[in-house]
This record gives C-alpha cells, structure tokens and sequence, in this order.
C-alpha cells in the first residue's frame, strides 16, 4: 500500500465498490421505491403525494430513453461516487480548520489530511446500508451529496467567517435542491444555521448575500410549495402522519439504534467516539456546530423511532458523520492501534459481501422462514408483462392489486396499462390513476409475498373474479413466489376515504 498515496487508495477503493454496485444493479429488477420513482419520470409534475420531486425529474431523461434498470441505475451510483469525493474533501477540510485553530485535539499528533480522508472512505464502504442507496435510487441518495455540499459551506464560513456572492448563491442552490429532494432537508438547514450562529459575530444576517440565498432557495422550492397548495397540503398532512408513526414504544426506540450500528457499522462508533473524546476537551463551539450535520437529524429520527421508522432515514447524516469519523480512527491508526480497526472492518465488508451474495442468489426460501425479502427483487418484470398481455386480450380496464406497494413494479413493468390500487389509503396512485369506477372490469393480480383475499361479494368488492392464470418465479431450481392472475368482473365500490 506503501507505492499509492491514501488519496491514490482512496479512489481505487471507490472505483471497486462501484464496479461491484453496477454489476449488481444490471443482475436484478428494481425494488418498490425504485420503480415508485421511475414512474415519477413517466408522470412529471411540480411535487407528489409522498416526495418532492427532485427524484423524479432527475431520471427522466434516462426514463424517456430505457426501461433498463442497470442503465437508470447509472444515477444513483454517480451520485454515491459523489458523495463519496464530497466525504473526502470535508474531511480534508475538517482536519484544516482543526490544524489552524491549534485546537487541544492537537496534544498528540494529528495524522495526514489524506490519510484521514481514507479512512472516511473506508468507514463509507463498509457501511452496508450505503450500498443500497448506491444501487438504488432514493430521496436520501440526493440528500446526501447536498447534505455534503452544505456542510462543505459550512466549514468554508467558519474559515473566512464570510461569504461571496458567489458563495451565498451556491448555498441558496443547494437548500433549494435539498428542499426538492426531501422535506426532511429542513434538519440539514438547520444544522447549518447552527454553524452560522457559532461564530461570535453575526454579520451575515445584514449581508445582501444572505437575503439572496433565501430567495434562491425559496424560489427553488417553489414547484412543491405551489403543488402542495393546489392539492390541499396532502404531502405535508401524509409527512406529518407517517414521521409520527404509530404507539411509541420504547422498544422499538431501541431495536431502531441496533439496527443503526449493525447496518452502519461500529467503525462509525468507534472513530466518532475518539474524535470527540480528543476535541472535546478544545470545546470548540464551531466543531460541535459541524457535528451537528450529524446529530440534529440522527437525534430528530432517533426520538421519533418509538413510533416507528426506516433505517435508511439516517443515511445522509451518517455520510455527514465520516469525515469525523475518519480522523477519529486516523488517529487510533497512527497510534498503532490497528487490531480493531482491521477487525471490525473485514467483519463489516464480510457483511457486505454476504449480503451481495444473498440478493444475487434469491435469499433464503424454506418452511421455517415465513417470508423471503429477496423474491421481492425477481419475477416482477414478467408478471408485468404478462398482466399487461392478459388485460389487453380480455380488454378490461386496467390492472388491479391491494397494495401501493404491489401497484409500483405491476404499474412500471405493465406500462402503459393503468393500475389501480383497491386499498382504503390514499396514494400517488389515487393522483395518477383514479379510483376504480363502480362497474368496471380488472386483471386482479395477487402475489404470494404479500397474498391478499379475493375482493368479492361484500360492498365494496367484485361481483365475480374467475382464475386466469398464474406464474410461477425461480431462480437457481427454486420457486421464489408466485402470481395469480384473476379476471374481476363488476366493480361495486367507487369510494375511497382518506
């Protein structure tokens, strides 16, 4: 490792983990929220139900091209490489401000600004939870970067402790691109507020720069501010709802940070706690504000977790994380406390490879294993076709599932057929398709990984629904699922509550 410089290893590093995210992505079909926002591409509008929509517009001109799930994937793999470039240089920029305040962290020898950037890399790529957000199109792949690029302001701010125009305008750009990428970017602004208000003198309240960059990010965050008011504010109510979630539990508070650092990794424990156990004692307000591109939104989705939620939710504060994270552990490194580092870290890229691994094989089917995650990413484009096949030669109106989730593949993979989802929840699906009118005729489609009964013969139901056809989906000699095709006939319900 001696002949390359960190930085050297740093992009052989990204360059690998990237090859193997791309030879994945064209290997299996997309999963519900990738094909839920591809199908924002198909149907472009100012914001949606669910999202803003960044996510959306930014795959349409590989959309309008190609169905092909490797090539539409080329956009979040790019943008993980991104972010990754954007962890390094925050890092290397950290460790200056760091160096130039002569802060106590200094007491020791602190390592090379390129070897801390490494080590940040390294503690992204063993984060198996980042992979997915690099193979998979989500709002957090687009809030991460510009998380980055945020704090990358931030640190330039508490450097020259003032702006340009010109750095005014690319900081109202990218809270503007932050508000279309997720409404959850409001943390992220107020992380950087934070380290606005850190600082002993306030002039940037008075500066022209400043009152620019809020109109520049206001006027960007117009689309879904207007969307929404044409719409009765549904995202907003649906936003408000689903980060509630359900009985808070104090339980799954903490089944939700397990699960953090298992699929985030311990390497991120382990560098954070030395990097603030060693700055601490500088008490540096202005650190403590950088941190807080991590902690404010870790924090705000921590508390809500009693009530239920997602672990990916924290990935953009996680990659706000790894510069620190990386001179924490640069440091144990130099130090020649090494064994854990290797340890934790070939157990972390081992989890990543297993999991590689399992999704390419189809997961795991048997009777004592109830459901199996992985069948959800096969058979889905041939279901779709079929659906689309059989609904044409039975000239129904459209295709029918009990679930958004089940509507997302059969309405992406049976394109241009319209679907309709028949549960009692109001979704982008209500928006793009309509409720079912009373009367019509379907293809029903059911799938075995989320079987549902046949809606027939109460009140809001079908008169009749006769089996089709069906479909069985395997990989390697086994049967991972399985879809049943019924021709529905006589819808008798028109209404849906919210």
């Amino acid at each position: 490792m001696r002949q390359q410089s960190p930085s050297s290893w740093a992009a052989i590093c990204v360059i690998i983990a990237a090859a193997v995210h791309l030879a994945l992505g064209f290997s299996i079909e997309f999963s519900v929220d990738e094909a839920h926002y591809a199908l924002y591409a198909q149907h472009l509008a100012w914001s949606y139900f669910d999202h803003p929509p960044l996510v959306g517009w930014i795959q349409w001109p590989l959309v309008a091209l190609t169905s092909s799930e490797g090539v539409i994937r080329l956009i979040p793999e790019l943008l993980w490489i991104f972010s990754c470039y954007l962890v390094y240089e925050v890092t290397v920029e950290v460790h200056h401000f760091i160096r130039g305040r002569n802060a106590g962290y200094l007491t020791s020898a602190l390592p090379s600004a390129n070897l801390c950037g490494l080590l940040a890399i390294l503690i992204v790529i063993a984060a198996p939870m980042l992979h997915v957000l690099a193979i998979g199109l989500l709002p957090d792949t687009l809030l991460a970067p510009i998380s980055l690029g945020l704090m990358l302001m931030g640190i330039r701010w508490l450097n020259k402790d003032q702006f340009s125009i010109s750095d005014w305008i690319v900081t109202g750009v990218l809270l503007g691109l932050a508000g279309l990428s997720k409404y959850t970017a409001a943390f992220t602004a107020f992380a950087l507020l934070c380290v606005f208000l850190s600082t002993p003198r306030k002039p940037w309240i008075t500066k022209v720069g400043f009152w620019l960059a809020v109109v520049i990010a206001l006027l960007l965050i117009t689309p879904v501010l207007y969307w929404n008011w044409a719409n009765d504010w549904i995202s907003f109510k649906y936003q408000l709802a689903h980060g509630g979630g359900g009985e808070w539990l104090w339980r799954r508070l903490g089944a939700y940070i397990g699960i953090q650092i298992l699929v985030f990794g311990p390497l991120y424990i382990l560098g954070a706690f030395v990097f603030l156990k060693d700055s601490m004692h500088a008490t540096k307000i202005s650190l403590l504000a950088l941190f807080g591109f991590f902690l404010i939104p870790f924090a705000i989705f921590v508390g809500l977790s009693g009530g239920g939620g997602l672990p990916h939710w924290t990935s953009p504060a996680w990659f706000c994380l790894a510069p620190f994270a990386g001179i924490g552990l640069a440091k144990t490194w130099a130090t020649h406390h090494r064994y854990w580092i290797r340890i934790l870290f070939f157990i972390q890229i081992a989890l990543c490879c297993i999991g590689f691994a399992y999704v390419l094989s189809g997961g795991i089917s048997s009777a004592a294993i109830k459901s199996n995650p992985i069948a959800d990413l096969y058979g889905w484009k041939v279901a779709g076709q079929k659906a689309a096949a059989l609904s044409k030669a039975t000239k129904v109106d459209g295709i029918a599932v009990q679930n958004w989730t089940l509507g997302s593949r059969a309405a992406w993979y049976a394109y241009p057929t319209p679907v309709f989802v028949l549960d009692q929840r109001q979704d982008q699906f209500d928006l793009w398709f309509g409720d079912l009118p009373r009367g019509s005729n379907v293809l029903l489609i059911n799938w075995s990984g989320m079987p549902h009964p046949i809606p027939v013969g109460n009140k809001s139901g079908f008169e009749a629904c006769e089996p089709l056809d069906s479909l069985e989906i395997e990989r390697f000699g086994r049967v991972l699922s399985k879809f049943d095709f019924s021709l529905c006939s006589n819808w008798q319900d028109s209404s849906r509550s919210e």
